[in-house]
Parts: structure tokens; sequence; C-alpha cells
């Protein structure tokens, strides 16, 4: 017979509250033609971006953060020291270690709350979520604060005419805490490593110091170019149109509902093409208000769907207590996919 106390949590949880923090610069698709051959007509009929906002030098991961942090909190009634723990999903903190979620519960004002970083690209919103819930349910944190928060401004090639209009920054947080219902469904998530080349850092760190500098990519003007992001566009929209939708429809199926029951579609903010043929292929009733929030904040990765959350129940087009399917997808190839609650 075991000895270990059994933990005592919440029966559910749920998200208490949301935030987000745009950058203050908003910068156009004539700011992106001036470093590549193309047009604002092509840009947008192929992404649906108008424009996007790009981190100054005081708008860091950190600062980004904070600035979510607190709108989510004070959305969710509770003070920072009931903050238990710090999930933070990122891909643009350049500190390899500590984590910036660190940094970022101690500037909070939390009580030496748990706090680490993951990767999980743009699927990383629904695994910090899912570990949250977790966390919730199984008492090692009364409340978590789950944050994603990307700069890919410092990750974009400014003269890849691939992807050098998708990117933006920003950072998007919620608060999840105790529920007396089911308020965040079964998460279905997992990885395709064997697809893990169609989206990558063009070099790795290393070897800019460790490694042989030949061959490396160069700009204009013949400097070295900073590691960026790049990927294999084709590939990716064929397994984000036809995987996710599969994915998303196994969320719908895991929390028991269809997709009549559902009043909001929140998808990851990778391209409108993709969102519009995932609403086709799911079959959504006209009734459901889908997140299209990436015509003016581009591609933020972990931070997208807190970002179109947040701006879904500012503007009305959503509101507390309507069901929502989330689901982010991105390098690793991973995905992660749940029903939840608004706050």
């Amino acid at each position: 017979m075991s000895k270990i106390k059994p933990s005592k949590g919440a029966p559910y949880a749920r998200i208490l509250g949301v935030g987000g923090y745009r950058p203050t610069r908003v910068v156009p698709n004539e700011v992106i033609l001036e470093t590549i051959d193309s047009s604002d007509e092509w840009i947008r009929s192929r992404s649906g971006i108008e424009t996007r906002h790009w981190a100054g030098p005081d708008e860091t991961v950190a600062a980004m953060s904070i600035e979510a942090s607190g709108k989510a909190i004070a959305d969710a009634g509770v003070s920072a020291e009931q903050i238990g723990a710090v999930v933070v999903s990122t891909v643009s903190h350049f500190s390899q270690t500590p984590a910036v979620a660190t940094e970022i519960a101690d500037k909070l004002g939390t009580n030496k709350a748990a706090a680490f970083d993951i990767s999980a690209g743009c699927a990383g919103f629904g695994y910090g979520l899912t570990l949250a819930k977790g966390m919730v349910v199984e008492g090692s944190a009364e409340y978590v604060l789950v944050i994603g928060v990307e700069r890919l401004s410092d990750l974009t090639d400014l003269e890849d005419r691939a992807t050098a209009f998708l990117f933006g920054d920003g950072a998007g947080a919620v608060v999840v805490g105790p529920s007396q219902e089911p308020a965040i469904g079964p998460t279905v998530w997992g990885s395709e490593g064997d697809k893990s080349e169609t989206i990558k850092q063009t070099i790795p760190w290393d070897r800019l110091h460790f490694g042989d500098r030949s061959g490396l990519p160069v700009d204009s003007q013949g400097n070295i170019k900073f590691p960026a992001i790049t990927q294999e566009g084709q590939a990716v929209f064929r397994w984000a149109v036809f995987e996710m939708a599969k994915v998303a429809q196994q969320a719908l199926d895991a929390a028991g509902i269809s997709a009549d029951d559902l009043d909001v579609f929140i998808p990851h903010q990778a391209n409108v093409r993709i969102i519009d043929s995932m609403v086709k292929t799911l079959k959504l009733p006209e009734h459901v208000t889908v997140a299209r929030d990436i015509r003016t904040t581009g591609n933020t990765s972990a931070a997208s769907i807190p970002l179109a959350m947040e701006r879904l129940l500012a503007t009305g087009e959503a509101k507390s207590g309507d069901t929502a399917l989330v689901i982010g997808f991105g390098a690793g190839l991973v995905y992660a996919a749940t029903v939840v609650t608004l706050p």
C-alpha cells in the first residue's frame, strides 16, 4: 500500500481572465516590400495579412509578457500573489538560461511562483494551457498564468520572399484557476517529428560560434545572416489544412460536442487561407465567430491564440461563457487542440 498522500486540487479548471499586448509600432505591407520583390495584393491574397506589430528596443519578451499578464490577472479578479505557477511559451527569448518565466514571475509580484519556459512553437499556448489545467486539478497550484509571447521580428529574414511578410510580435496571457464544472476539455495533442524540416531555424546557434562558418547564408552586403525562421510553405499549408482539421474534429469529439454547439473558433493565426479551409472542412455553422486576427497582427506563433481571444472578447464578437474551439500547430511539427469556455 502506498504511503504517499494523494494530491487534492479543484474538480475542474477554467480560464478566468485574458490579456494581450501588441507593440506600438504598426508595420504595413509597404515596409515589407522595401526588401522583397512582391506586392501588397500578393501578400494579402496569400496570407490575409495587412499589417503586423514589431517590438521596439524596450518591448522585450519579458516586458510584453508583464503587460499582457497584468491585464489577465486583473481580468481574472485575482492578485499576483495568488499565482502559483508561471508557464511561458516562446521561441524568441535568446538567453538559454535562466527561463524568462522566472523574471516575469518576480516582476509581477508573485510569491515565489514556480516558473518555467516551454518551446512548442505555434502550439505552445495549447501545451501551456494543458499543463496549467493539470496543475490546478492536481493541486500543485491554485492559479496558473500561461503566457504566449514572441519577438519574431528578431527571427525574420526580411530578404526571404516566402516568410518576410508573415511574422509579428506580441504577448497574450491567461489565468487558469479552479472551476466547479468542466470548462477546459480534453487536449488532443501530438507531434510529427518526421516533418520537422518543414519549419525550422535556418542555422543552429552553435554554427555561428563553434561550427564551420563556410556556406552560411549571407545578406545583400555579404554579411552572415542572423538565424531566422524558414519554412516549406506548400508542405506546411497542406499539412495544416488536411491534418489539423482532423485534430480539431477530434477535440470536438473528446469534449462531447458538435460543431453546432460551438460559439467561437480560435485557430492559430498562421494564414487566413488555412483558417478558411478549416472552417469549410469542419462545416462550421454561420453563427460561429471565427478569429481572423492575423489580418492586423500577423503570425505571432505562441501568442496568436490568446491575442485573438482577447480581441474577440474586447470587441464583443465573443462573450464570456461562449464555447470555443482552440487549436495551435507549427514547428516540430506539433499541435494541440481543445474546447474551452471563454472567460
